[in-house]
């Protein structure tokens, strides 16, 4: 149960603005889980367009957050920071269901559970929760590769 801040997230993640989707870590349990948060704020670039009339963060994005905290999982597990030398890819996804909107002011919880770990490759079980209630949820497949 070890929180992380934003600058430890991004020794894991070469993501950054506006890019990376997770704002902190509050719990990290090795091979096994973490929590991480996403302030939604009403600045995040992509409500200009989604939807100039009803501000919604896109449903992919909420995926690709869960997929971050996927990363930082598995990568703060195994002790690989972010190098030029390999990438954590989103490989697969299973099972998305988006189930309220998320919109500015919220803040999304997400809770991501290794299930599976095989041939280099992890499965996830990924919850986004705002106010205790469920967002999205879906089954994540990544793989550590390297660049070529």
């Amino acid at each position: 149960m070890s929180a992380m801040t934003i600058e430890e997230i991004k020794q894991y993640l070469p993501h950054r603005y506006p890019f990376l989707l997770i704002d902190k870590v509050t719990e990290w349990e090795k091979d096994k889980r973490i929590v991480a948060v996403k302030n939604v704020t009403a600045n995040e670039p992509f409500f200009q367009g989604h939807f100039p009339h009803y501000a919604v963060m896109p449903g992919v994005l909420i995926v690709e957050a869960m997929a971050q905290a996927a990363a930082v999982l598995s990568l703060r597990s195994i002790g690989h920071k972010n190098d030029d030398k390999s990438v954590y890819y989103f490989v697969g996804i299973d099972g998305a269901r988006f189930k309220r909107p998320v919109v500015p002011g919220d803040t999304i919880i997400f809770e991501v559970q290794q299930t599976r770990f095989a041939r280099g490759m992890a499965k996830f079980s990924a919850v986004a929760r705002v106010d205790g209630v469920v967002a999205s949820e879906a089954e994540l497949l990544c793989a550590l590769r390297p660049l070529e």
